[in-house]
């Protein structure tokens, strides 16, 4: 979704800008179809426009603001074009409020009605302009910012994070939530907000993080917290263990090439919460059923959960896309494990479906950014560690996500040798990140596709799911994974004369199957990239193309090593067809509206 930011110096002799330029630009995962800054030095200055933020700031040299306190955004649309009128941040037609917004307004199209009726002229189709028209009649009726944004948020329907200035309220930057991520800063220079913590790194640490309906004032003295009765409150400060540097390109081309090479060091990092889901198991009593909910990779990451805990532990496990979850809601009990995966902690139809499971069942959160909605509503959590992840499509965050599980599982089970085994795989990981040429080759030999398909059996065929995502998320080629096993009942008739299949196929008791799906793809004219181990000599003989993997990586933990060279061959295709990995069309790093 969308990003915002926000900042007071506490001195008012020093521009804001080039500040909030620095941190919203962080934030370019989460929206790149337009950005824009609102300074405040006597008259409220914006400067903005469409395109992504090189762009535009090429064309309006956006640090060049005064004023010593302000607001920012960068936008992924959902209502209107991407253009310089449906930019943000927006404005009430007098020119004296502007506001910042990530989330949707779902009633705008009878709040714009009703205030075009009291006389309100409307310049943009954005859902977000119908929050300063309100504010300003609210404060037309005679209440302070503070009380014109509370005002405003009863009767607003749907999520959103706003933060607002007035010039009518000078020094002051007022904000609020619900069900979009917000975090506040305190810094040495001056407070902050904004939607990801990666955007105030560099200048604070300590963070308060507002909950559903609280309000924020920011001046240049500090920050004032009332709850949703205007009492203030005093909020838990939390201090944030991420460098600047974890969330900079450190010399690579990409953030998404730097966060594959970092997943050895996720791995080894999310290992050391052993000792923590240990306790959270001890603690979980007459279990009978595990339910997984999750969405995109994540989900990935809990079908390999299925297999793992069913195999292992013999836990009936379901795995349910949170966006359909309310389907099986009432299947829940006080027996049922419910567990919510999530990169961010703030996706929208997780959160809502953790609100429900919360009411009947047991639930834990699998959750890599500390503080998220997720950490806070969940019974049970478990930190991945994982580091910040800038590039859209998900990679370290995904393997970190499957060594929590498997570590859960591991422990579920009390199956030693897998504990051993996964304490290896740090080393497998950097195995296959040293032979980056071959996948270079293999992506220079077929980025000619316009379709490729992806074939599993087992614990591997959650891997081919999320091969074929990674590769339709950043190259923009349609490419499917399948369980093997169903090629006859359907996917075969697709087949044809040089089209990719990706065949994962380590060693293991699915290894036989698996090779005669590859001999029916390969008769038909496929062109087979087989991810196999080094010493197949079968697999070698049949294969036209073999990417080679240390043959110690067994079948149950290839999922965390062979989806490393999966995730090479998209990002090199997509360097090949010109297009930018870090920034795949239509999709922004998290989704925080259903």
């Amino acid at each position: 979704m969308c990003g915002i930011v926000g900042c007071i110096l506490k001195e008012n002799n020093r521009n804001v800008a080039p500040i909030l330029f620095d941190c919203i630009s962080k934030l370019e995962y989460r929206g790149y179809d337009s950005i824009g800054l609102a300074t405040y030095d006597g008259n409220i200055h914006i400067k903005k426009d469409k395109g992504k933020i090189d762009e535009v700031n090429r064309k309006l040299d956006l640090p060049d603001m005064p004023g010593s306190f302000g607001i920012a955004h960068v936008r992924w649309a959902t209502h209107g074009d991407p253009s310089k009128l449906n930019a943000h941040p927006q404005m009430d037609e007098e020119n004296t409020i502007a506001v910042v917004h990530n989330g949707i307004i779902e009633n705008n199209t009878k709040l714009k009605a009703d205030l075009i009726a009291e006389g309100h002229t409307f310049k943009s189709d954005t859902d977000t302009e119908v929050i300063p028209h309100l504010i300003q009649k609210f404060m037309d009726e005679g209440r302070d910012l503070e009380h014109a944004v509370r005002k405003t948020i009863e009767i607003l329907e749907g999520a959103y994070a706003i933060a607002a200035i007035s010039s009518r309220e000078p020094d002051k930057i007022v904000a609020t939530r619900k069900d979009s991520p917000l975090i506040v800063g305190l810094g040495g220079d001056g407070y902050y907000l904004a939607s990801d913590s990666p955007a105030i790194l560099k200048y604070a640490k300590d963070i308060i993080y507002p909950e559903k309906g609280e309000i924020v004032i920011l001046d240049r003295t500090g920050v004032v917290v009332h709850d949703e009765f205007d009492n203030p409150i005093n909020k838990e400060v939390d201090t944030i263990n991420w460098t600047p540097e974890m969330a900079e390109k450190e010399g690579y081309d990409h953030f998404m090439i730097k966060e594959i090479n970092e997943q050895a060091t996720s791995v080894k990092n999310t290992l050391t919460q052993k000792d923590n889901i240990q306790k959270i198991i001890d603690d979980l009593d007459d279990i009978s059923r595990i339910c997984f909910v999750a969405c995109g990779t994540s989900y990935h990451a809990s079908l390999t959960g299925k297999y793992l805990l069913e195999s292992l532990a013999g836990i009936p496990t379901d795995v349910i896309l949170a966006s359909e979850f309310k389907y099986s809601a009432k299947t829940l009990d006080e027996n049922t494990l419910v567990i919510f995966i999530s990169q961010s902690g703030e996706t929208a139809d997780s959160l809502k479906a953790l609100d429900v499971a919360n009411e009947t069942s047991k639930t834990l959160g699998i959750v890599n950014v500390a503080g998220s909605s997720i950490t806070r509503r969940a019974q049970y959590v478990i930190q991945t560690q994982a580091g910040p992840e800038i590039g859209v499509a998900a990679t370290k965050t995904y393997v970190s996500q499957l060594t929590a599980v498997y570590l859960f599982a591991a422990l579920m089970a009390k199956d030693d040798r897998l504990l051993n085994d996964l304490d290896k795989v740090p080393d497998f990981i950097n195995e296959v990140l040293e032979d980056v040429e071959s996948i270079k080759a293999m992506s220079q030999r077929y980025n000619y596709a316009k379709d490729f398909f992806y074939l599993g059996r087992g614990y591997s065929y959650p891997t081919a799911l999320e091969g074929a995502l990674k590769l339709k998320e950043i190259s923009y080629i349609h490419g499917e994974g399948y369980a093997a096993g169903e090629l006859k009942h359907g996917p075969l008739a697709l087949i044809d004369e040089g089209i990719p299949v990706v065949v994962v196929i380590p060693p293991g008791d699915s290894h036989k199957k698996t090779m005669s799906n590859l001999e029916e793809v390969k008769s038909r004219g496929a062109r087979v990239l087989a991810f196999g181990a080094a010493d197949d000599e079968e697999l070698a003989e049949k294969a036209p193309e073999v990417f080679k993997i240390n043959p110690e990586v067994s079948e149950i933990i290839a999922p965390l090593v062979y989806i490393v060279p999966l995730q090479l061959l998209s990002y090199y295709i997509t360097i090949e067809k010109g297009f930018d990995p870090d920034k795949p069309r239509n999709l922004a790093k998290c989704v925080t509206v259903e």
